[in-house]
């Protein structure tokens, strides 16, 4: 295929794709990230919820969250991520929806449970699809513009749910911010197809071409049978506890940082949007720029490890500061927020790259599975200290480890397309094809 055909092609299926893809998982970070907000601006209070409760309905979603991963990532590449993603839009947005209808706090325990089960199946089946149409030199930025959702949404959700808080209150504000994800899940099913070959908008040939190269790309992978040779790979099990340890300092700090920054600057609950704000637009930046970069240079890995480091020793300044200054301190968790958002891409690049495609997408979604739990025990243990020593400065100090742990375990994998499957029958299959 011709560079300046293969170049429109492209082109085309980001125009066409990539929007729609950044969408519908901004809806699913809108009806998550929330909740911090509720609480905040007076959930609690009407609800009696104590902070060990608060903690531990923050961290539930995650844990149904994890649960349902590898099943989600599995029907995707076996049947159909659109369906999956379809049904999933109409359930979280009744869920979501349905929190600011709660007037007895038990209810929140399965409905936040049941938000992370249906949401699970979300990013793997987008990563599924995105794996479907996307070529290597490709894949850093359309998984970047996917999981762009994230920052981009609290950026302007902090902005928005401030507001609604002030016009309406806490029940207002879940009501009417889960009512888009429903109204989007029927667009997503117009404007979608799983693979190339059923989209009506390419024409024959850019089907063929992009069939070929797809093809092209797995000739140099020896195929794996099925999951149990993935969970052999030292590489997935690597990637599994380092995703585990980031998204301790990620989650922690999304869940809490309304909270903190209300405590700390003791500003309204309309201010604490907009400074909440900041660290994601700084994270909205750093994501496309490093994803650019690791495209241009197919490079993942240290893009991973030095942007983590730079939110590590981010974090470790906050902590070092105090409360002696809040705008110094306030600065330095924009920092560790833009830079723990910034490498997604490639990171979720890598696995692609060292897996053939009918295991590549359980692998990102067991790796994905480690980091909702993760998610798990930095919202609780980020709100348990914040609770416990009434200051930040505990729950700075857990970050930074973790974000910490999750460097040096990023400098210890290969990336490699060999992907260290050292199983018997792989072994086999290397002798065959030398």
């Amino acid at each position: 295929m011709e560079k300046s055909l293969r170049n429109v092609a492209s082109k085309k299926r980001f125009l066409h794709l990539v929007p729609i893809a950044f969408i519908t998982y901004s809806l699913a970070y809108f009806d998550r990230a929330n909740y911090s907000f509720g609480a905040a601006g007076g959930m609690a209070h009407d609800l009696n919820i104590t902070t060990g409760v608060a903690s531990f309905l923050s961290a539930l979603f995650f844990l149904g969250y994890f649960f349902f991963q590898i099943p989600g990532a599995a029907y995707a590449e076996k049947r159909s991520a659109k369906k999956l993603v379809f049904v999933s839009l109409i359930l979280w947005g009744l869920l979501a929806s349905a929190t600011g209808l709660v007037h007895n706090v038990a209810w929140l325990y399965p409905i936040r449970f049941f938000l992370g089960v249906v949401e699970s199946a979300v990013m793997p089946a987008m990563l599924v699809f995105l794996s479907n149409w996307f070529l290597k030199e490709e894949r850093s930025r359309a998984n970047t513009f996917l999981i762009l959702g994230n920052p981009v949404t609290v950026l302007w959700m902090s902005i928005v749910s401030g507001y609604l808080l002030k016009v309406l209150d806490w029940r207002g504000m879940f009501i009417v911010e889960g009512i888009p994800a429903i109204v989007w899940a029927f667009f997503w099913w117009k404007l979608v197809e799983n693979k190339p070959e059923e989209a009506k908008w390419l024409t024959d040939e850019e089907k063929e071409n992009i069939a070929s190269e797809m093809k092209e790309e797995q000739k140099g992978m020896i195929k794996v049978a099925g999951y149990k040779e993935m969970f052999r790979n030292k590489t997935v099990l690597i990637l599994a506890v380092q995703y585990f340890a980031w998204s301790i300092g990620v989650y922690g700090f999304v869940m809490w940082l309304p909270s903190m920054i209300k405590a700390a600057s003791h500003m309204d609950i309309v201010a604490t949007g907009w400074l909440s704000a900041a660290p994601y637009l700084l994270a909205t930046i750093g994501m496309i720029a490093v994803s650019y970069f690791s495209d241009k240079t197919l490079n993942r890995k240290t893009f991973v490890w030095v942007s983590l480091l730079i939110g590590t020793i981010a974090f470790y300044g906050s902590y070092l500061i105090g409360s002696s200054n809040f705008w110094f301190s306030y600065a330095l968790l924009v920092i560790a927020g833009g830079a723990m958002y910034a490498p997604y891409g490639p990171f979720f690049a890598i696995m692609p790259e060292i897996l053939p495609k009918n295991v590549s997408g359980s692998a990102n979604a067991f790796i994905n599975s480690m980091g909702a739990l993760g998610s798990f025990v930095g919202a609780y243990i980020v709100g348990f200290l914040n609770g416990a020593t009434g200051s930040t400065q505990a729950s700075f100090i857990f970050m930074a480890v973790s974000l910490l742990v999750s460097v040096l375990l990023t400098l210890m994998v290969r990336t490699k397309k060999q992907a260290s499957l050292k199983t018997p029958e792989n072994l086999k299959a290397k002798a065959v094809l030398k």
